[in-house]
């Protein structure tokens, strides 16, 4: 722990007095950005295979798990040790079948498991809603699937996967049929029924599309490189762009 614990000591000196200016004037409210971005940029690391990247881009994710334990230390509120501490402690409370003498046939009942010690640890009974706890800032695609499954486990779901697929159809048809800004609820009623066709299927959506993007950015790139240069391909009709994007396809399989 010695490089942990020289870790919390630089973050330490850079909030002192004497420390860093930029890190002086920091709070909880000011780091969320940073937060966010670097655990995307993590997340990128992952995707592209890059282990070197993911170890830099873990010490920035670490950074920020320090840096907002040094400013609540400093407001009294709590430190890294008790970070830490609640952590082990719920590792340990939700994992009785290797800490305790509690026997799991799979990872299937080690999730049902982990759920049902959440739902007795204390304040889970002071929730109003299945559904509350599942953070507002979340990726929109990400709380979606949430919120279904947090739904689901209170009984209110599909018996099958032919309920979520009609429900598809049903959507599409009312974007068809809808005008104005009703579009608007209609495009989401849509995006909403593919997550849910999404979780029957095992798949975690966030991570089905941004997959879907860094495909659709490769390919793009693609035919823009066999192009010959941006103009070119913006003097190209749709059958010739077509032609190259389907080459593109064809050569990354």
């Amino acid at each position: 722990m010695d490089g942990f614990d020289e870790l919390v000591r630089v973050m330490a000196r850079l909030r002192a007095p004497d420390g860093c200016p930029w890190d002086g004037e920091q709070t909880h409210s000011s780091l969320r950005p940073y937060l966010l971005e670097e655990v995307y940029e993590a997340l990128e690391a992952i995707d592209a295979e890059d282990w070197p990247r993911l170890c830099d881009e873990l010490g920035d994710v670490l950074l920020q798990v320090v840096f907002h334990a040094q400013l609540a230390a400093e407001r009294g509120d709590f430190d890294i040790d008790d970070v830490i501490a609640a952590i082990v402690t719920k590792l340990k409370r939700r994992h009785p079948h290797v800490f305790g003498d509690t026997t799991v046939s799979g990872s299937d009942e080690v999730v049902d498991r982990w759920e049902q010690l959440k739902r007795e640890e204390t304040g889970y009974d002071e929730r109003e809603s299945a559904l509350d706890g599942i953070p507002e800032a979340l990726p929109a695609l990400q709380r979606a699937h949430k919120l279904q499954r947090r739904a689901a486990r209170a009984g209110f779901d599909w018996d099958d996967i032919a309920g979520p697929r009609a429900k598809i159809d049903e959507e599409l048809r009312e974007v068809d049929e809808a005008d104005g800004l009703a579009i608007e609820d209609e495009i989401g009623d849509l995006l909403f029924a593919i997550v849910n066709y999404a979780r029957f299927c095992g798949v975690e959506p966030e991570s089905a599309l941004r997959r879907a993007n860094a495909r659709f950015a490769r390919r793009f790139r693609a035919v823009e490189q066999a192009a010959g240069s941006a103009q070119r391909l913006q003097e190209m009709d749709l059958a010739q762009m077509d032609e190259l994007w389907e080459k593109a396809k064809a050569e990354e399989a």
